[in-house]
């Protein structure tokens, strides 16, 4: 999560953020009334009014199946692009003499978007823009491959 968001959060008096709780059952007649969640921690059920949900479903990438074979950072994002350039303490990040494509990964030929990427702004627009750019991407490098 953005840091100006959670600083936004914090400074709202009508937000309650809950963690290690899930929701049993959302009800009202026609809109969301109220909740009745279950508290993980304590193992107690409560129900509470309710008028707006927001869900956050965490902000780890999940790209464990790539360990060994693509480069992540430190909090497991693939790293593309020029970032792969500036190496770490494992040696060389990029192979070729050719300098990595905008979105390719430390495996040349495989191109990466969206919010699993090291960068990326994290925002379904701009996933969706990257996702147009690496279909782009992919046809110039299989051009440069024939």
């Amino acid at each position: 999560m953005s840091q100006y968001l959670i600083d936004r959060i914090d400074a709202a008096g009508n937000i309650d953020v809950r963690v290690w709780t899930e929701i049993e059952r959302a009800s009202g007649d026609g809109r969301l009334e109220e909740l009745v969640l279950y508290d993980s921690a304590t193992g107690k059920s409560t129900t509470v009014p309710a008028d707006g949900l927001f869900v956050l479903i965490g902000g780890d990438p999940l790209t464990g199946g790539s360990e060994g074979w693509l480069c992540r950072d430190e909090r497991g994002f693939l790293v593309t692009g020029s970032d792969l350039l500036e190496g770490d303490s494992n040696g060389p990040r990029w192979r070729l003499e050719r300098p990595p494509m905008v979105l390719e990964a430390s495996e040349p030929g495989i191109f990466v978007a969206g919010d699993v990427r090291h960068g990326s702004t994290k925002r379904v627009a701009s996933a969706v823009g990257e996702g147009a750019m690496a279909v782009q991407l992919v046809h110039r490098y299989l051009a440069a491959s024939d």
